[in-house]
Order: structure tokens, then sequence, then C-alpha cells
């Protein structure tokens, strides 16, 4: 076992099935638990439902799927990783925060301004750059912790805050700007001038009435669950510095050990929940924008001069990220060449569709 993974820490499994599923006429040959540590408005039980239902019918009752939505099998993406590598916990969701521990270079989805929309995005993450953190995911895990699928989890984080419409980087200048317990985000903030300020996620409603904290960097859909605007969260600028990426694992041996009829079925139950949560975000975030707009929130739309003026000011954080982190270069020339080739691509599409 990995070094790393050894220091994780034990899972602690408990009971707490929340769902089961339509029960299959007879026993399934092989069980699947899979656990995503959110609640039942979230993009990733959305995904878990359509990859259950398919998987389930696909193999004919053969596979069975038991979700596992909350706090039941584990808490933290270190000790949920652990579970997946131990083989107690099959499938889980982390976002790239929560796998960094263990996979420092799964930080390159939290890089700013490298995919500019939601084509580009899924066009890269339904190709051969999801594969290539796979392989990097494989070696440093012993070949324990599979890598199945990115999806999204929140849509696109954008910078918010309590004072004042930001425009552009300048603007930013002095405002304390909430981040996790992570470089990575911490160097972006300072490099739009302001001030980063690590705030655990239960307190930051309390930190923007205190004025513990200015602004966030969050999906709208999480600015509302959380009512920040009671707090204070007024201004919202959609720049689209991230997109909020959803990282499917899976222990590699309950993978392998399918024969490969069924390990078809398991991909392809994967490929319909990224589908599932590329879409899922885009419908909830409609509601979310018209309940900000409605409550007297700022919404700005940054023109391409001033999306151009974020993405030069982001520039330190890219050579940070490559000097830093370990992978750090090689997932980054990956990502940036399959963002060039879907560019490349849909612009090549969008040629033969406006003729």
């Amino acid at each position: 076992m990995n070094k790393l993974l050894k220091t994780m820490g034990t899972a602690a499994l408990g009971a707490g099935l929340i769902l089961s599923g339509v029960a299959a006429s007879y026993a399934a040959e092989i069980n699947i638990r899979a656990t995503a540590n959110s609640n039942e408005n979230d993009e990733d039980y959305d995904g878990l439902v359509v990859f259950k239902n398919y998987v389930e019918s696909a193999s004919n009752g053969k596979i069975g799927v038991e979700l596992f939505i909350g706090t039941q099998l584990c808490s933290k993406g270190a000790e949920c990783l652990q579970g997946i590598a131990d083989g107690t916990i099959d499938i889980y969701i982390s976002t790239s925060g929560g796998a960094a521990g263990a996979f420092p270079y799964v930080q390159v989805l939290d890089l700013p301004y490298l995919m500019a929309s939601d084509r580009v995005a899924e066009h890269v993450l339904s190709g051969d750059f999801t594969r290539t953190m796979r392989g990097m995911a494989l070696a440093d895990s012993g070949d324990k912790i599979r890598l199945m699928t990115i999806g999204n989890t929140g849509g696109w984080r954008n910078f918010a805050n309590t004072k004042r419409r930001v425009q552009s980087p300048a603007d930013m200048k002095g405002l304390k700007i909430r981040t996790v317990v992570a470089d990575l985000p911490q160097e972006l903030v300072k490099a739009m001038g302001a001030s980063p300020t690590p705030i655990p996620w239960p307190e930051l409603f309390t930190s923007f009435q205190t004025g513990v904290v200015e602004g966030s960097k969050n999906g709208i859909t999480d600015i509302m669950g959380m009512k920040f605007p009671d707090a204070g969260l007024k201004y919202v600028t959609l720049d689209g510095h991230a997109y909020m990426g959803a990282l499917w694992w899976m222990n590699n041996d309950k993978f392998k050990g399918m024969s490969e009829e069924l390990r078809q079925v398991i991909v392809d139950g994967f490929s319909a929940l990224q589908q599932a949560t590329f879409a899922s975000p885009k419908r909830k975030s409609i509601a979310a924008y018209e309940e900000f707009v409605a409550g007297g929130g700022d919404l700005y739309v940054p023109t391409p001069a001033e999306k151009a003026e974020f993405k030069a000011a982001a520039a330190p954080v890219y050579e940070w990220f490559t000097s830093n982190v370990k992978g750090g270069q090689d997932i980054f020339d990956a990502l940036t060449s399959a963002v060039s080739d879907a560019e490349a691509s849909i612009g090549a599409a969008n040629a033969k569709d406006l003729n």
C-alpha cells in the first residue's frame, strides 16, 4: 500500500443505508456500496440514482448498488479514499480538494480560467485527460484506487462578496476572501490582490455577518442553498474561474474482479452518471440566480476584455502549481493540451453548424 494512503487513517464504517432501490427479482451476484458526503438535493445524488438504475437494469440484476448518502460510511476525503483502497467502500465521489491529500495533482481542476465553457469542460472531461489522471492515481495508490470519471458538482466557481461589484482584479484588492485550507486557492486569491482567509464551511454564514470574511469563491447553488445573501453576500461576479469537478473513485480490485461484460456495464453506468451531473447544475442554477437577483443581489457578467484581465492576473498560479505540486507539470500539460483540442473540435463543429 502506498505510504501516503497508509497515513490517511481507517475508514469509520457504520450502518445507515439510505436507499436500497427497487428490489431485484433475484439476489445480485455483486453488491456495490457507493457513498456521497452530500444530500438528496445535490448533483452527486442525482448522478448516483442514474448510475444505480442503469447498472442494475443493464446487468439484469447481477449487480446491486447500495447508496449511502451522507457520512454513514465515512466523513472526509482521506478517510473515504482509504475506504476505497481497503475495499470497505466501492465507490466514492470527492472534490479535487477532498482528494488532494492523496493525489495533489487533481488540483489542476481548480486552476483558474483554463476551461472557458461547459461545452469545453465536458469535452475535456469525457476524453483522454481523465484517463491520464486515472493512470497517475492508480500508480500512486498501488493499483487500488481507480478514477472512473469526472463529472460536475455545483456548476462554476465565481467570486462573490459583501462589499462591492467586482469588474476587474483591481476591485478585489484588500477583500478578505474565504478559502479552504489548501495552497492553490490561497495562491489564487493572493494573485487577485485579495486576502485569503481559511474558514470552515459551517462557519461561513456567521463569518459573513461579523465581517471575518467579506467574500468567497462558490457556485450559485451553494450560495443560495446556504442562504449567504441573508448574511450580507450581495455581489456575484460571473468570472467562472473554475469548473467544479467531481471525481468518482472506485476500488480497482472490485472493478477488475468483474467479467469484461459487467465491467462494460459499470463503465457505461459512469458515463450516464457523468452526463447527469453535467446537466443537473445547469437546471438548478437557473432558479438560484433568479432568487439571488429577486432578493436584491447584484449579478455581474465580465466583458471578454475584463475576463482576460482576470486570467492575466491569475498567471502566477500556473507557475506555482507546476513548480510545487508533484506531477503538476505533467497534468497541467495534459489539461491544456486537452483544452486546446476541445476548442479546435468545437470550433470546427461550429463552422459547420453556422453555415
